[in-house]
């Protein structure tokens, strides 16, 4: 009788710690970033890396891009989102677009690009160009 309770304790633990495994892995999936691209004229790109899923999902995609901007601020260089980014080539603004997160990933004809970014009214300027995927604007 005492073995069979002891199987039958072993089953059940089994079980639970195969329930717990399935949550977990689900939980896991869950937690993973939908980082989705946009376009705007020839510039594919994708903005997002606040949240640690985030950052990791935009690790893995900036193999698909090759160009790359992170927006800071202040001394220690938080992080900032909702920045207003226009792209510029030979004078002409060619894409436009909100940073809904610190880091955006660009993708677009290869050339050398003029930022125009605004974060509250205040707007800062760089060049970006094919192969620069860290370039920091900082407020």
């Amino acid at each position: 009788m005492k073995t069979e309770q002891i199987a039958m304790r072993r089953r059940a633990r089994s079980w639970c710690a195969v329930g717990v495994a399935v949550v977990s892995l689900g939980a896991a999936m869950s937690a993973r970033a939908d980082i989705t691209s946009s376009t705007s004229g020839p510039i594919t790109y994708v903005c997002g890396g606040v949240a640690a899923d985030e950052q990791a999902e935009m690790r893995s995609e900036a193999r698909n891009y090759d160009m790359g901007l992170l927006f800071t601020q202040g001394g220690r260089g938080e992080y900032l989102a909702d920045v207003d980014v226009k792209l510029m080539r030979n004078g002409q603004q060619v894409a436009e677009f909100n940073a809904t997160g610190p880091r955006c990933l660009i993708r677009g004809p290869r050339a050398s690009y003029k930022v125009v970014a605004t974060y509250e009214g205040m707007s800062k300027q760089t060049t970006l160009a094919p192969g620069e995927k860290n370039v920091q604007m900082r407020w």
